[in-house]
């Protein structure tokens, strides 16, 4: 193969769920079977990038300052469900049993790989509850170590007088498993049957 399309298959690989193989038959596809398709995926690529950042309030994907969930006048903003990254949200989304807002901490505390809570979208997250903007925070954060420890953080870092109760979701998710994967029966069970955290 060439150098530009080893280049190609390499930026390829380094997408999630992509391997080698997936790599090489992507770019194969892109230059060789449907080369029609490339400047388009190009484009939406390039305004992506331009186009989408972080919402300033929550952390979602966002073209304004404030994305789609923290605009909706029917949601109950009260009630913030924590999440790790965007897809957790989607996922929680897509099961159709949540109506609150949500904030997106992108990663949890992990001293191991060196993330701490600077690293994290907790200052966003403490100047809403500061604000009196939130009543509950429903912790949906992976059932594992690392999200044991960013849930046992956010209950003990809560403001000064700070009067928010906080809930975990349920776990009918598997034990180190992530939000991300769970179908949307499971999802809607684990929001029901969440129970207070402390």
């Amino acid at each position: 193969m060439t150098p530009a399309f080893e280049q190609l298959q390499k930026q390829l690989k380094q997408l999630p769920g992509v391997g080698y193989r997936s790599a090489e038959r992507i770019a194969l596809h892109l230059l060789v079977e449907k080369p029609a398709q490339l400047p388009a995926l190009v484009h939406a690529l390039e305004s992506a990038a331009g186009a989408v950042h972080r919402c300033t309030r929550c952390g979602n994907l966002a073209e304004e300052a404030l994305c789609a969930v923290c605009t909706d006048p029917q949601r109950d903003h009260s009630v913030v469900c924590i999440v790790e990254h965007v897809p957790d949200l989607v996922a929680i989304e897509r099961s159709g049993a949540y109506k609150g807002a949500y904030h997106v901490l992108h990663g949890r505390l992990s001293p191991i790989h060196g993330v701490g809570p600077a690293d994290l979208n907790f200052e966003a997250l403490m100047a809403r509850i500061a604000r009196g903007e939130v009543k509950e925070l429903i912790l949906a954060l992976s059932n594992d170590v690392e999200g044991e420890a960013t849930c046992h953080y956010l209950s003990t870092h809560l403001p000064p007088g700070s009067t928010v109760g906080i809930s975990r979701i349920g776990f009918g998710l598997p034990s180190g498993g992530g939000v991300l994967y769970a179908d949307s029966v499971t999802l809607r069970s684990a929001l029901e049957g969440r129970r207070h955290y402390s």
